[in-house]
């Protein structure tokens, strides 16, 4: 797939005001990547006006700074989020890291279960007071997050390196999810119930898929963590480096 172009908006002059990646977010148009390419970018305040001004009700993600302007100006905080790569030509993965077996009752299989096989070990996952607990009740988890990720409806078509990890009795306790996002392989979930215990468990799935997507051809994997999350530091240990900072916001709806 190939990766979308920027939109460059223009304003009655024709002169270019603003720069980002089309996508859909939370049901509304978003902007990605927002970049304000006049001479208001280096003043928050004018910028996030001609934001508001230009984009209403979207949904934005930028800079922090911007982010945060747009914030005190009304509009309403989605995630603030660090983007992450590992390089796996310039970094190719350990060879130890192919194929090696999870804890003792554990074990890896494909992504290839219903979305309500995985509810369980995900809602565990991301209880109350995680940054990023979904508040829905179980349905919506289900037909708003778990099933469109799987079924590739959101970020994009699922990769063949994305893994579960079931126990003895075949319940799903754990998992990798990888999509295809314009090109570009991208970890777009990772959970583990920590009832089940087997601490590092979600570590050891991606060990594994980044090993696979290598044996693949794969050039590189991203990520998005949001910030608070602690599993930025697993995602640090295992050669993942800091690309960019994002704010995400829903624009008021006028100006």
């Amino acid at each position: 797939m190939a990766e979308p172009d920027r939109v460059i908006r223009r304003d009655g002059g024709g002169v270019p005001v603003l720069s980002y990646l089309p996508g859909v977010r939370e049901g509304r148009p978003w902007a990605d990547l927002l970049e304000v390419v006049d001479g208001r970018a280096e003043h928050p305040a004018e910028a996030a006006a001609l934001v508001r001004a230009e984009l209403p009700g979207w949904v934005v993600s930028g800079t922090p700074e911007l982010g945060r302007e747009l914030a005190a100006q009304g509009a309403t905080v989605l995630r603030h989020a660090h983007t992450m790569r590992r390089d796996l030509r310039a970094d190719p993965p350990p060879a130890a890291w192919a194929g090696a077996p999870l804890r003792e009752g554990v074990r890896a299989v494909p992504s290839d279960r219903a979305p309500e096989e995985l509810l369980a070990a995900w809602r565990a996952a991301f209880a109350p007071g995680h940054v990023d607990h979904f508040p829905g009740d179980d349905a919506q988890a289900v037909a708003e997050r778990i099933g469109p990720l799987l079924a590739g409806k959101v970020i994009g078509p699922l990769l063949p390196s994305s893994l579960l990890a079931v126990d003895a009795e075949d319940r799903v306790i754990a998992g990798l999810t990888l999509t295809d996002r314009d090109g570009r392989p991208w970890v777009a979930d990772v959970f583990r119930d920590p009832g089940r215990g087997y601490r590092g468990l979600g570590g050891d799935l991606l060990r594994l898929a980044i090993a696979d997507l290598a044996a693949r051809g794969g050039e590189h994997l991203t990520l998005v963590v949001t910030e608070g999350n602690p599993a930025r530091g697993v995602y640090e240990q295992l050669g993942f480096d800091l690309v960019e900072t994002s704010l995400t916001v829903i624009v008021p709806e006028s100006a």
